[in-house]
């Protein structure tokens, strides 16, 4: 396998997150100029003040992605790797169960609930999936699963917090 397609579902992804992102922009009509984006110090205060489970949800997200970072890119099979991916399996966990305690989005919806859910729900289903697919020494299913799950769970789900009207946008952008 290549270099290059070892990130093709990373870079998928990416341009999956980035298609929409630019539509929204485009069609946006110069809107997002009014929501007065200025480049400051964060707003860590927005946090701290905060509902407790989105501070437990930042806190894990964050644990999370750094675990994942340094998993992604060290060697894979070591004790190392095993005992941060466990670090990292509950971070996970602990990040996706917490969003469904988060109805900020969609407040009137079913339960709270929006279409961000579904990849916590994606999430809790597959990290058992993928643990035990490790345990079965099933690599190949262990590796898709993980990083689909870093890369769609984290990495985009993450971004998406950084849309206008977000409070990651409030706090690093308003």
């Amino acid at each position: 396998m290549s270099r290059f397609a070892r990130f093709a579902p990373s870079i998928a992804a990416l341009v999956l997150l980035g298609v929409p992102i630019v539509a929204y922009l485009a069609a946006d009509g110069g809107r997002i100029a009014l929501l007065g984006f200025s480049l400051r110090a964060p707003d860590f205060g927005l946090l701290a003040a905060a509902p407790t489970a989105i501070q437990i949800h930042v806190a894990a997200a964050l644990t999370a992605l750094a675990i994942g970072i340094v998993l992604l890119a060290g060697i894979k099979g070591t004790r190392l790797h095993r005992a941060l991916g466990w670090i990292w399996v509950l971070a996970m966990g602990t990040t996706a169960v917490s969003s469904f305690f988060i109805h900020t989005i969609n407040p009137d919806g079913p339960a709270g609930l929006s279409f961000i859910h579904l990849i916590s729900g994606w999430t809790v289903v597959s990290l058992p999936m993928a643990v035990h697919a490790a345990r079965r020494h099933r690599v190949q299913a262990h590796r898709r699963a993980m990083t689909g799950m870093f890369v769609g769970g984290l990495i985009v789900a993450g971004a998406l917090t950084f849309l206008p009207g977000r409070l990651m946008w409030a706090i690093f952008f308003s």
